[in-house]
C-alpha cells in the first residue's frame, strides 16, 4: 500500500530497466523520526493521565457527568487508541524506507504495519469528525440531538467503525503475494498479485468515500456552529450564552482546520498515485513524481500524531487536571478548571438539564 509497484517478472523477463520511485527517502525519513519523537511522548503521557486522572472520567464512562462530556469520552479513547496503532506501526515504516531492516521484516510492513497505518489513519479521520460533530450537538438540546449523545450509541459508533475498516483493510493483509527477488529499494505494491491490487484499488474508493462523508461532517458542524454563534447577537440573552461557548466554538473550529490541514491534501493526491500502483500510469517520471507527492501529503497526515495530545487536554477536563498537577506552577489553573466546571452545569437553562434527564430516563 505505501510504495509504487514495479513488475518484477516483466523486469526479469524482458530486461527493461525497472522504475525505482522510492530512491530518495532521506527527507521523509528524517521528517518521521522527528515526528515520531515528538509525539511519543505527548501519546505516552496521554494514557497515563487518561488512566490516572481522578475518578478516570475520560475512561470509566458509567461515572455521572454529563451526557455529551460521555460521548466525547468514547471518541477521545478512539481516537487515542488510533494513534497507538500509528505509533506502533511508524517505525516499521522508518526503518523500511532507510533500508535497515531484513527482507523478511520489510515484506510484513508491506503486509502488515503498512496497512496498520491505513487503518488508524482513517480511524482517526472518523473519529475527529465525530468530536467536531459531537461539539455542535450538544448545544442543540434537541431529544434527537441528546439520543445521538448517549454514550451507548457512541460506542455502537465506534464499534462500527473499527470492524469497518477492519473488514476493508484485513484482506489487504491475508490475500496471497507472489515471491520477487530480494531487492534495496522494495516496492510494497510489486508483492502484490492482480486480485490484490484489485481489492487495493477498492480499499482506496471505500476509504476515500468515507473520508469524504467525514468532511461533510466536519464542514456542516464546524459552518452551524460559526452560524449559530453569529446569529446570537440579535438576541441578548442569547448572546450571552453565545459568548459563554464561543471557546468551545473556536476549539471546533481549530480542530477542523488542523483535519484539513493534514488530510485534504493526501487525498488529493490519493487517486491518481492508485492509478500508478494499478499500473494504468506507467510512464516513470510521473509515477516518481506522484510518489512524491504522496509521500509529501501522507507525512502532512501522520502529522496529526503531534496535535491530538493538545485535543485530549482541551477537551478532557480530568486529563487537563492531571497534566497540571504535574507542574506545582499551574495547580491553582487546576482549581480554577473545576470551579468553571461546575459553574457551567449551574449555569445551563434549566429546558436543557430538563431534556438531557428525560433523555437519561428514557434511555434506562
Amino acid at each position: 500500500m505505501m510504495l509504487t509497484p514495479f513488475n518484477s517478472s516483466a523486469v526479469g523477463t524482458e530486461g527493461r530497466k525497472q522504475c525505482i520511485v522510492n530512491d530518495h527517502m532521506e527527507p521523509f525519513i528524517v521528517l518521521y523520526i522527528l515526528i515520531f519523537i515528538i509525539s511519543l511522548p505527548g501519546n505516552l503521557l496521554s494514557v497515563w493521565a487518561f488512566i490516572r486522572s481522578p475518578r478516570a472520567k475520560c475512561l470509566k464512562i458509567f461515572v455521572v457527568v454529563p451526557l455529551q462530556q460521555q460521548s466525547t469520552s468514547v471518541y477521545l479513547v478512539n481516537l487515542l487508541v488510533a494513534d497507538l496503532l500509528l505509533l506502533i506501526a511508524l517505525p516499521f515504516k522508518i526503518l523500511k524506507d532507510l533500508g535497515a531492516l531484513p527482507w523478511k521484516l520489510m515484506v510484513f510492513h508491506c503486509q502488515v504495519s503498512a496497512v496498520s497505518i491505513y487503518i488508524s489513519l482513517y480511524a482517526s479521520i472518523a473519529f475527529l469528525a465525530f468530536i467536531i460533530t459531537d461539539s455542535y450537538l450538544k448545544d442543540c438540546h434537541t431529544p434527537r440531538s441528546l439520543r445521538l449523545l448517549e454514550v451507548g450509541f457512541a460506542r455502537l459508533l465506534s464499534l462500527v467503525v473499527w470492524l469497518l475498516l477492519l473488514l476493508i483493510m484485513v484482506p489487504n493483509m491475508a490475500l496471497p503475494i507472489q515471491q520477487v527477488q530480494e531487492q534495496q529499494y522494495l516496492s510494497c505494491s510489486s508483492l502484490k498479485k492482480d486480485i490484490g491490487l484489485h481489492w487495493h484499488a477498492l480499499t482506496v474508493f471505500l476509504c476515500t468515500a468515507l473520508f469524504l462523508n467525514a468532511s461533510v461532517a466536519v464542514l456542516l458542524s464546524s459552518g452551524l456552529s460559526l452560524k449559530r454563534l453569529l446569529g446570537s447577537r440579535n438576541d441578548s440573552k442569547l448572546w450571552v450564552d453565545a459568548r459563554r461557548a464561543a471557546g468551545s466554538v473556536a476549539a471546533v473550529a481549530a480542530v477542523a482546520l488542523a483535519y484539513i490541514f493534514s488530510f485534504v491534501p493526501y487525498h488529493v493526491i490519493r487517486t491518481p498515485y492508485t492509478l500508478a500502483q494499478t499500473k494504468v500510469i506507467t510512464d516513470c517520471p510521473t509515477k516518481k513524481q506522484l510518489f512524491l507527492w504522496k509521500e509529501s501529503t501522507l507525512l502532512l497526515s501522520v502529522l496529526h500524531l503531534c496535535f491530538d495530545p493538545l485535543i485530549f487536554f482541551y477537551l478532557c477536563t480530568p486529563f487537563r487536571q492531571k497534566i497540571r498537577k504535574m507542574f506545582p506552577c499551574c495547580r491553582k489553573q487546576t482549581v480554577g478548571d473545576t470551579e468553571t466546571q461546575a459553574a457551567e452545569v449551574m449555569m445551563r437553562p434549566a429546558t436543557a438539564v430538563q431534556k438531557e434527564e428525560e433523555g437519561i430516563h428514557s434511555h434506562f
